[in-house]
């Protein structure tokens, strides 16, 4: 029997490498002589490179760049396909849980050292970047990641522009020659514009530390961004679906990189290999995630898999920490049986909340233990 196991990442408790080891040691508890295909995957945000790393068998570089408030942080990227594909993730240069909660910093945060990841993962002689951009501190349009790439942006005295999105209001004019040879590809999982009533700052500056005041600063000076960026460079990212994301990083990345935003799921797992495993031949497809309910289906890795298992006509069972409203309305998703890291099936009743903690912080035997139920049960 050959069984496909694609988790995403149990946030908080195991890593999706670490998910798909536990699960694929429970399938052989049940199956000693099963063949087991481990392809970790990630939606774009945090977990993508350590996911394509793991399931192409790449390896890993360590830099340090400068963090979102300007200290010195340790960053990794991936490179996978004989170092033919780089793999990086903003979070991990420029992301906010980088920051203690009582420093958040919007107006000052800054995308540089991303900027100095993506320059490392460039001297790597890389062909392809594969950018994952969630969970960002900043709100500067990607500003700072172009002045990191060697891009000036200027004020009306011809100086360079400090870090920070606030600074953009005294953006004057753009200097910048686009670099070419390596093509950058963006797993964005937002749709929202640049600047507006669903832009970057009004939509996500809160959960940076935007109060009203700032969230009304940064639009506008994204705004101006978006307007010079125009000029000078020639290209229109303010209404561009997805330029929004990452404080405005999606829109830099077009604008300074001529990247293209991409669905994040979908290019993810397509990438760890689930299209080549799946043609290769599966009887069962195995994936989960730390919670399961109805917006799995829209954006998440596990529901990218399950869709794809369907299309090829294999059955997908699901491992969860929890289930939220709506987990029961997937059965588009083909999703035979959804099991949870308690000793009964999540059909049968929920995760008891007061075990729930201690489950998680032993995940790895309680992943494993619920993966060899749900082989012994064989509910496929």
């Amino acid at each position: 029997m050959r069984i496909v196991v694609a988790p995403n990442s149990f946030k908080g408790s195991l890593s999706a490498t670490q998910a798909a080891t536990a699960i694929a040691r429970g399938v052989r508890e049940v199956i000693p002589d099963a063949d087991v295909v481990e392809i970790p995957v990630a939606d774009g945000g945090d977990g993508t490179v350590e996911a394509l790393v793991g399931a192409r068998g790449g390896e890993y570089r360590v830099v340090t760049v400068e963090g979102p408030l300007g200290e010195p942080v340790t960053a990794r990227f991936g490179l996978i396909d004989e170092a033919r594909i780089a793999v990086v993730e903003l979070a991990t240069a420029s992301g906010l849980a980088l920051i203690d909660p009582l420093r958040l910093d919007p107006l000052r945060a800054s995308t540089y050292g991303f900027g100095q990841l993506l320059r490392a993962s460039q001297l790597a002689e890389t062909e392809t970047i594969i950018a994952g951009i969630g969970g960002s501190a900043t709100n500067d349009g990607g500003a700072g990641m172009a002045q990191a790439l060697g891009c000036w942006l200027l004020d009306i005295g011809g100086n360079q522009l400090p870090r920070g999105g606030a600074a953009l209001l005294d953006l004057d004019r753009i200097v910048w020659d686009e670099p070419v040879g390596v093509d950058v590809v963006v797993a964005c999982d937002v749709t929202n514009p640049l600047t507006g009533p669903y832009g970057a700052s009004r939509i996500y500056g809160p959960q940076k530390g935007a109060d009203e005041p700032a969230i009304e600063l940064m639009d506008r000076a994204l705004s101006h961004f978006a307007d010079v960026i125009e000029r000078d460079l020639g290209k229109n990212v303010r209404d561009l679906p997805g330029a929004g994301a990452a404080g405005g990083t999606g829109a830099g990345l077009v604008a300074f990189l001529g990247a293209e935003l991409v669905p994040g799921a979908p290019l993810i797992v397509e990438t760890a290999g689930l299209g080549r495993a799946l043609a290769a031949g599966a009887d069962l497809v195995i994936t989960g995630e730390g919670r399961i309910d109805g917006q799995t289906a829209f954006g998440k890795a596990p529901g990218e898999v399950a869709k794809r298992a369907h299309a090829a006509g294999v059955p997908v069972l699901f491992l969860a920490g929890t289930r939220g409203e709506g987990w029961n309305e997937l059965e588009g998703l083909g999703i035979r049986a959804v099991y949870t890291l308690d000793s009964q099936k999540a059909q049968d009743r929920g995760p008891d909340r007061q075990n729930l903690a201690q489950l998680m912080q032993n995940a790895d035997q309680a992943l494993t233990a619920a993966a060899a139920r749900a082989i012994r049960e064989r509910r496929w």
